[in-house]
């Protein structure tokens, strides 16, 4: 594998938008026994149905430990998954996966940020978490493909969205937060993200979802649906945390311009719940020191903005509630052209995210 000291923007390479044709779809197989409960047996059963969902409209790479593999091979019984044996700490591809780069000529690269388990000693999830900041390189390795390594400089997949036409949208409750990049100023992230995405504008938004322990990912909370118009998180309740966080986000959408001078079009997505964790769904936890605490008392951030986008089809959340009809129907009207598919996604929040949080798209060259 080939390590550049370029930058993917020198070299004529951009982030494509989740949009852009796909050659595959890359999950992490669950089974850390401190965020999964039960040993991950209910989270297993719900990655399988998600890999599925994804593998009738694209091949899907599940990558998956030793020790599980051969459970993980007889689960995931479909022709177009693949499985390859990696070591992870857990299964947020996402965020520990390369976010891939292409150019006009068919090149394909991998951006290989740093990873500190969402805020290493200060408030981040686990540790160790060495292993989940190899899992880039080590994909990179397999699919053959050149890799751009940021050393020193922390960022997840789910922190961003790009719309393919120079812009991205981030929170400031996460690239600002004094956790991940400490030693630059928001001037210098901004350039960091011009020159590995090829970027020009970035719309700052201040905060994500309430209780989201990634610190407000982007990806939970507001995503493209196309170039100048975004889905949002959105609730009416004004007693609702999430109200003035949405409040918030749309004043920025509303005054922002993107890259091409667009005002923003700004669909709105109701926030499903409130949902909380039940005792017993905590108590399937293995409780270690210095990882992530399950508590009934603490509101999810469950969000049906949490989806992905594959070739023809949408792979989104649902959660047993009454909102998920009206969920699906907008992302129905929205991507008319693909095919909505809901996938339970009660037992990926329980451990701190959903669908778009464990996967990653790689797009075709």
């Amino acid at each position: 594998m080939t390590t550049l000291t370029s930058t993917p923007r020198a070299d004529g390479f951009y982030m494509p938008a989740e949009w852009a044709p796909q050659s595959q779809a890359w999950m992490v197989w669950p089974e850390r026994p401190d965020n999964w409960r039960l040993g991950g047996k209910p989270a297993q059963t719900a990655f399988t149905a998600v890999a599925k969902a994804i593998a009738e409209f694209e091949p899907v790479t599940v990558c998956v430990s030793a020790g599980q593999y051969e459970n993980a091979r007889a689960r995931l019984d479909h022709g177009n998954i693949r499985l390859v044996e990696i070591s992870t700490d857990d299964a947020w591809v996402r965020d520990t996966g390369p976010t891939f780069v292409i150019n006009d000529q068919g090149g394909v690269r991998g951006v290989d940020w740093g990873f500190n388990a969402w805020g290493g000693f200060d408030g981040g999830l686990y540790a160790p978490w060495q292993r989940d900041d190899q899992v880039a390189s080590k994909i990179l390795e397999i699919e053959r493909c050149a890799r751009y390594r940021t050393e020193g400089f922390v960022l997840e997949g789910g922190s961003i969205h790009v719309d393919g036409e120079g812009t991205l949208i981030t929170t400031e409750q996460c690239l600002l937060n004094r956790n991940r990049n400490p030693h630059l100023s928001r001037e210098q992230i901004e350039d960091m993200l011009r020159t590995h995405l090829a970027i020009d504008t970035v719309v700052w938004l201040p905060d994500g979802l309430f209780n989201d322990e990634t610190d407000g990912h982007v990806d939970n909370f507001c995503c493209y649906v196309r170039p100048g118009e975004v889905l949002l998180a959105w609730t009416d309740d004004v007693n609702d945390p999430n109200y003035p966080r949405c409040q918030a986000a749309m004043r920025v959408l509303e005054n922002a311009r993107d890259a091409k001078g667009r005002a923003f079009v700004v669909h709105k997505m109701p926030i499903p719940g409130p949902l909380y964790a039940t005792e017993e769904e905590c108590a399937g936890v293995d409780l270690v020191a210095g990882t992530q605490e399950r508590s009934p008392a603490v509101r999810l951030a469950g969000s049906y903005v949490n989806f992905l986008i594959v070739n023809g089809g949408i792979i989104t959340p649902s959660f047993d509630d009454p909102k998920d009809e009206e969920a699906r129907a907008i992302l129905q009207r929205l991507f008319p052209e693909h095919r909505v598919v809901m996938v339970p996604g009660r037992e990926i929040l329980l451990g701190g995210g959903n669908i778009h949080c464990i996967t990653q798209q790689q797009p075709a060259g």
